[in-house]
């Protein structure tokens, strides 16, 4: 497979990324306190696009102490309603710069284009006008307890709250924390991931004119080791909210035990994408290919293993494989592409790593699997067949464009093997038998189960898992319960 890229042009970076990125702190662009700067690559070129400044302790003491402020200032005793009318005022920025922040998304996380502008951007800009409605529909109940006494219930904002964003949706999953947060009355410390930091302080901009106050959203680039451990255990930020690796969301944990921090994780997958052999095999494999191969595997609820039944899996590898090689691979920044690079050469040298492992178990590779071309970190997509369930291939997250078919004889077998791994996020499940489906959709271990299609989601449901895909539910109500607390009021009535 060859690489669709005209690297005699040279990508240009947009003005937004052209110049050295500082921090955001208490509504001023400041350098970090050390003096420190780190670059960010292209992962499609490996070129430089921009020097970041380098946070550490200090920064992060010092942006914490500007969201208390804000928190206990303006922020939190500002009407609800105009809260509100701040973030749908950011909305129209967003919309107004549209162009520029998916440009600056796909150079930064060699995302392809054409899925920014399809799925990155709009499902931001949805979150953030969702959870700006909300502001000021946030309420308590009224709760009958004695005649001689008024009790009822409000629900507060939870204070400063640590936002910490993966690199692989940092435009899409940042806006998942910040929409709610903000509409609820906190106020945040962000910490980009160190390979995606430029849309985060591009949105950092536009909020503050939009008209957020000074102190309401900091943004502190720098790495995780530093400036994420400094958050989780600082004893002034209230809340957590991380997606990212299991590994890493277990450190929040015991960081947050310190001061009893309310945390919620969104973590890893190894979601199961279920044929069976009554199935539109033809609608099933498309939407299996896209499951894995989008964003270059590189999404929590990818369907890196389809499971097969037995009758059909012959056909569904053989489909899968014809569609891995005929994905356009190329460009981020061509609107044709398909299949971009993945985010970094560690990130690539590890999905390459689980190539060789999957064949030295006996898996039989028959396609993909390669880095392709000198630059940039391309690989081409991979399918793994006759593979069995106690691989590791099998088991562990790749997180890259690598799927397992598993051969399954029965529904329970089926529901045997799609459980049978640490992970909770997302499962699919294809059949024409609505009781097969509704059946499988109940005993399932995920937070989410599509039925006859793969891979939406909404801002208005829920969306998380259990075990070692986290716990807590961002999107709809749920995101309002992680960014509140409920207080109990008596009112004596007899004075």
């Amino acid at each position: 497979m060859s690489i669709a890229y005209d690297y005699s042009r040279e990508t240009t970076p947009p003005v937004s990324a052209s110049k050295p990125k500082l921090l955001l702190i208490d509504g001023q662009r400041v350098p970090s306190a050390c003096g420190r700067t780190f670059n960010t690559l292209n992962p499609a070129t490996e070129q430089v696009i921009a020097t970041v400044a380098e946070g550490n302790e200090v920064d992060v003491d010092r942006a914490v102490a500007a969201a208390r402020r804000a928190f206990e200032g303006p922020w939190r005793t500002m009407r609800a309603a105009e809260r509100g009318h701040i973030l749908l005022k950011l909305v129209d920025l967003m919309k107004k710069h549209a162009d520029e922040i998916a440009a600056l998304e796909s150079l930064d996380a060699g995302k392809p284009i054409s899925g920014v502008l399809r799925q990155d951007l709009p499902a931001a800009i949805d979150t953030l006008t969702y959870y700006a409605g909300w502001a000021d529909k946030i309420s308590g109940e009224v709760v009958s307890t004695r005649e001689d006494a008024l009790t009822y219930t409000v629900r507060e904002p939870i204070g400063v709250v640590a936002v910490v964003v993966p690199w692989n949706f940092p435009l899409m999953i940042g806006m998942w924390k910040l929409a709610p947060a903000l509409a609820c009355g906190c106020t945040i410390v962000m910490k980009p991931a160190e390979l995606t930091s430029l849309s985060a302080l591009r949105i950092g901009e536009l909020a503050l004119e939009a008209g957020l106050p000074p102190g309401v959203l900091n943004i502190v680039t720098g790495p995780g080791r530093v400036v994420g451990d400094a958050l989780v255990n600082h004893p002034d930020v209230d809340k957590v909210t991380f997606t990212g690796s299991p590994g890493v969301g277990r450190g929040i944990l015991r960081g947050a035990a310190g001061n009893f921090k309310r945390v919620s994780l969104e973590l890893g997958g190894k979601s199961a994408n279920v044929i069976f052999d009554d199935a539109n095999i033809e609608a099933a494999t498309k939407a299996a290919a896209s499951g894995i191969f989008f964003n270059a595997g590189q999404v929590c609820s990818a369907g890196s293993r389809v499971l097969a039944h037995e009758k059909v899996y012959d056909e569904v590898v053989e489909r899968l494989t014809q569609r891995a090689k005929v994905i356009r691979m190329g460009d981020p920044a061509d609107r044709t592409t398909a299949l971009g690079p993945v985010i970094s050469e560690k990130q690539m040298k590890s999905i390459l790593d689980y190539v060789d492992i999957g064949q030295k178990e006996g898996a039989l590779l028959t396609t993909g699997g390669q880095r392709v071309g000198d630059r940039g970190y391309f690989i081409s997509p991979a399918v793994f067949a006759d593979v069995k369930h106690e691989m590791r291939i099998s088991q562990e997250e790749i997180f890259g464009p690598v799927v397992s078919v598993i051969k399954f004889r029965d529904e329970a077998d089926a529901l045997r093997i799609a459980n049978g791994t640490a992970y909770s996020l997302a499962a699919g499940v294809w059949s024409r038998d609505i009781g097969r489906v509704q059946r499988f959709a109940k005993k399932a271990n995920a937070g989410t189960v599509w039925i006859n299609t793969y891979g939406y989601t909404d801002v208005r449901l829920p969306w998380g898992g259990v075990r070692d895909s986290g716990f807590g539910r961002e999107h709809g109500a749920a995101a309002i319960e992680n960014f509140t607390e409920p207080k109990a009021v008596w009112v004596n009535l007899n004075i």
